[in-house]
């Protein structure tokens, strides 16, 4: 096995009330964007996945669940703070702000309301990188974080003052397609660059969910990305690290027997029932539209003040293709969101639906194919692999309900190495 040769700290630290004693071997942590537990099962059964497999031989693997909604932006930091949303103040990819009344996308580090692992680390005094394919991230990643920050997006556009390397293209390649399978795979190269050149020791990096929206597990192309995948873990492995993945969310199709979106255009069903003033938010909105066309399973609800709440959420949730109807307070209790960033009520869908605000606000025509999404209690469930037997007290912690945002914990605190 071919190692690194770099001395690397062997630091404690503690960020929002966990300890973390992460071994002195690199640690590479891998979020793996829309990757429901189906497209490892079936690139592993179809052998496209050999590093894997044998990283799992002696190695862990179990499903853990993601926060709600199972989005992007809410979960990412949830990892990286190892807390759920009440917490992190990251409820949606895009919010109305209760400070300004305005719509705005949580993109900046200023809606985190908590510390990073990753900038913990740092001050501790290992060499932290931060890699993530879509340049929406980067910024609210690497809060207060002293290392290596940057996105595969804007791989071309680096300096040492704002992304703590200047260039990464001399070494990895040039900048793919955001809207690629190759954006992900940049992401791994890049780590293992960053490893391998002694440059960093303790990574996150994390990819985008283009594949995912647009192939089915058992499709081809989707097989050969995630064969793409398993190369860079590969080499991970073979550097010495310990390799630990998991999902933000997981993916289905949103669509009836002939292929055609499912879609509950909620604000316009609301208004022709009840009137004016109702507003309905789409959290999963982002600026990736080719994604989703910004549909996704959940959404949050604004109501007037002379509105009942309690007749309307008994409305929606029996309109075809509602799951879930949570108010601001069993939204807190139940699926612990921020609730001062949230409407009146939260609607979760069907596995196979989608809500929309009204037709005008999602253009259907810029998808990519079939409409494949996220958000909802259906892609919540997401595996979690690490390269490395779990000692005693955290395999009994995976049996449980364990969190993907416990990932950091598993691989710093969980895992048995050889001495």
């Amino acid at each position: 096995m071919n190692t690194t040769t770099q001395t690397i700290v062997n630091a404690r630290f503690s960020v929002n009330g966990r300890a973390y004693h992460p071994p002195a071997v690199p640690i590479a942590i891998i979020c793996i964007d829309g990757c429901a537990d189906e497209y490892l099962s079936i690139s592993l059964a179809k052998g496209f996945m050999p590093n894997l497999a044998r990283m799992l031989e002696t190695g862990h693997r179990s499903l853990v669940r993601g926060a709600l909604p199972s989005f992007t932006n809410v979960n990412n930091s949830a990892v990286v703070t190892g807390c759920p949303p009440s917490q992190t103040g990251i409820g949606g990819n895009y919010i109305i702000d209760p400070e300004t009344g305005k719509e705005v996308m949580t993109n900046s580090s200023k809606f985190l309301r908590l510390e990073t692992i990753l900038a913990a680390a740092a001050n501790a005094g290992r060499k932290v990188a931060m890699v993530t394919a879509k340049d929406k991230l980067r910024e609210l990643l690497s809060k207060n974080m002293t290392g290596i920050a940057f996105s595969t997006e804007r791989a071309d556009e680096l300096s040492l003052e704002v992304n703590g390397i200047d260039d990464i293209i001399s070494h990895v390649g040039p900048k793919p397609e955001i809207y690629s399978g190759d954006a992900s795979l940049y992401v791994l190269k890049a780590g293992v660059y960053l490893i391998e050149a002694g440059l960093a020791d303790f990574c996150y990096l994390t990819l985008t969910d283009y594949m995912q929206h647009k192939y089915a597990p058992e499709a081809l192309e989707s097989l050969e990305f995630h064969r793409g995948i398993d190369d860079e873990i590969g080499r991970l492995l073979r550097l010495g690290c310990i390799v630990a993945a998991t999902a933000d969310h997981g993916m289905n199709a949103k669509c009836d027997a002939n292929g055609n979106p499912n879609v509950v255009y909620l604000e316009t069903e609301l208004t022709k029932k009840f009137g004016d003033g109702i507003k309905v938010i789409c959290p999963i909105t982002d600026p990736y539209v080719k994604h989703h066309g910004a549909l996704g399973s959940a959404v949050t609800v604004y109501l007037p003040a002379s509105a009942d709440r309690s007749e309307i959420a008994n409305w929606v949730l029996n309109l075809e293709g509602v799951a879930e109807v949570h108010t601001r307070e069993t939204a807190l209790t139940k699926l612990q969101l921020p609730v001062d960033r949230i409407g009146d009520l939260f609607v979760l869908s069907n596995r196979d639906f989608v809500i929309g605000r009204t037709p005008a606000h999602h253009d259907l025509a810029q998808l990519a194919g079939q409409l494949r999404s996220h958000g909802g209690r259906y892609e919540e469930m997401v595996p979690m692999v690490l390269s490395h037997e779990l000692n005693e007290i955290y395999y009994k912690k995976s049996q449980g309900d364990p969190r993907n945002f416990d990932i950091f914990d598993f691989a710093c605190n969980g895992v048995v190495v050889s001495s």
